[in-house]
């Protein structure tokens, strides 16, 4: 669509300015974006951005399921590393509630975070490099990338809806011998960032299309409440997990990677060098995380039901301790050995283990005030902020809590979201095709965006 014309009296030339729809439908775009550019030939003059393509009330519908329900809406805000959404809202929530969890169950939240970010990063420098033309990279990326997605899938049974975690702990402990293959995997993506590195980072035309494209100084980048790599690239090294330490991060030693012209280029080293400091600090989780066990020893006889009871009711109780009921699979407990490193001792949050559920009365008693309609996990009234370091920035959750088995008001901080609102600003001036590498940089993400 043409504009109106514009005529200049110092050259006689008359000009028309043109209306261009880039997406969502434009593969770049990812289907969630809509920029309406007005350019002069192939210049953007100045755009407009559309989002909520994929907006869906998540802040809404927390407020309508109860605590531990959140998760899986969680899991649909960053659907690329989701379980640092978990990790924020339930550290959220353990805030409101005043309680700690154990300390394995600290270090394998960070140490799924971490695989989480690289996971993250692989995405987003994967198909930037790709919408540019380089093929090779991308296709790297997703080979490191799987490997990583099959550590997530061991852990937590899921590739990407993950519900890790819950109120006080995690759903399961890590499987045994994932330590071993988890530090394979890891060496094995800690060469495929040094090949990606040696392919692109230096080449000549990825350089210069990179390179001063979508510059942003440090004063703007405050101004429009940029986190994470996009405000590390202008110089500002502010990380939420060295500025205000959650888990134990405080344990680990990692870097702060930033740059300094707060350009397309920088965007890009900053994630390259990101990814090699979270592996950096798994390893180090890896080596500190306390002993557990990984596995059930001394598995007990399995007897029938009916036979446990005759047994009872003929007064034969002497070797009931070291048996198991057969039951059916839906009531077959397998967490009570693990609990104690998982979860946090608190009655008030955590289910308890199903051999204690249908075990005994006080574990029915438990499991019905958790479960049951109008009762469940029940925060003081009061209102909470916390915040993580998410592969894109600061992701917060702010909770507000009237005493009931639901939040009164939840409240997320979307990255992504000040982020975008700075696209306008950071294509202006440049050209249609530098539009496309700018984007990717930002590593938008519709589902935390639009929530």
């Amino acid at each position: 669509m043409l504009l109106d014309e514009k005529y200049d009296p110092d050259t006689g030339i008359r000009t028309q300015s043109m209306m261009l729809n880039m997406g969502p439908s434009h593969p770049a775009m990812h289907g969630v974006i809509r920029i309406i550019l007005e350019l002069d030939g192939e210049t953007v003059v100045n755009s407009d951005v559309e989002i909520g393509y994929l907006h869906r009330a998540f802040e809404k519908e927390a407020e309508t399921v109860r605590w531990n329900q959140v998760f899986p809406y969680t899991d649909r805000l960053n659907y690329v590393s989701p379980v640092i959404n978990n990790v924020a809202y339930a550290l959220a929530v353990e805030k409101l509630l005043g309680i700690d969890v154990p300390e394995r169950a600290k270090y394998i939240r960070v140490i799924m975070s971490e695989i989480s970010r690289i996971f993250d990063h692989l995405t987003c420098l994967g198909p930037m490099a790709m919408e540019m033309g380089a093929m090779t990279v991308f296709l790297y990326c997703m080979k490191a990338r799987e490997w990583l997605q099959e550590l997530i899938e061991d852990v937590t049974g899921a590739r990407l809806t993950v519900s890790y975690l819950r109120v006080g702990g995690l759903k399961s402990d890590l499987p045994e011998g994932f330590e071993e293959k988890a530090l394979d995997a890891l060496r094995r993506a800690e060469e495929v960032i040094d090949e990606i590195n040696r392919l692109l980072t230096r080449n000549r035309i990825f350089y210069d299309r990179t390179k001063h494209v979508g510059v942003i100084s440090q004063e703007e980048a405050i101004s429009y409440g940029f986190t994470g790599p996009l405000l590390r690239a202008t110089g500002i090294e502010y990380d939420v997990r060295k500025a205000h330490p959650y888990l134990v991060y405080d344990r680990m030693e990692f870097e702060v990677p930033s740059g300094a012209n707060g350009d397309t280029y920088d965007r890009w080293l900053v994630r390259i060098e990101e990814m090699r400091q979270s592996i950096r600090i798994i390893r180090q989780a890896i080596d500190q995380m306390p002993e557990g066990p990984t596995h059930i020893k001394d598995a007990p006889e399995l007897v029938p039901g009916w036979l446990m009871v005759d047994k009872a009711k003929a007064g034969e109780t002497e070797d009931v301790a070291r048996l198991k009921v057969e039951a059916d699979p839906t009531l077959d407990g397998s967490q009570k050995d693990f609990a104690p490193y998982i979860k946090a001792d608190d009655r008030r949050v955590v289910l308890p283990p199903k051999e204690e559920t249908y075990g005994n009365i006080e574990g029915l008693m438990n499991h019905f005030m958790l479960i049951m309609h109008g009762h469940g996990i029940r925060p003081p009234l009061g209102e909470t902020y916390m915040a993580v370091e998410s592969p894109n920035g600061e992701l917060g959750f702010y909770i507000v809590s009237d005493g009931t088995d639901r939040a009164y008001r939840v409240r997320v901080r979307p990255p992504c979201f000040y982020l975008m609102q700075a696209l306008p600003r950071l294509i202006q001036g440049h050209m249609v095709a530098d539009v496309i590498p700018i984007f990717g940089s930002i590593n938008m993400i519709a589902g935390e965006q639009d929530r």
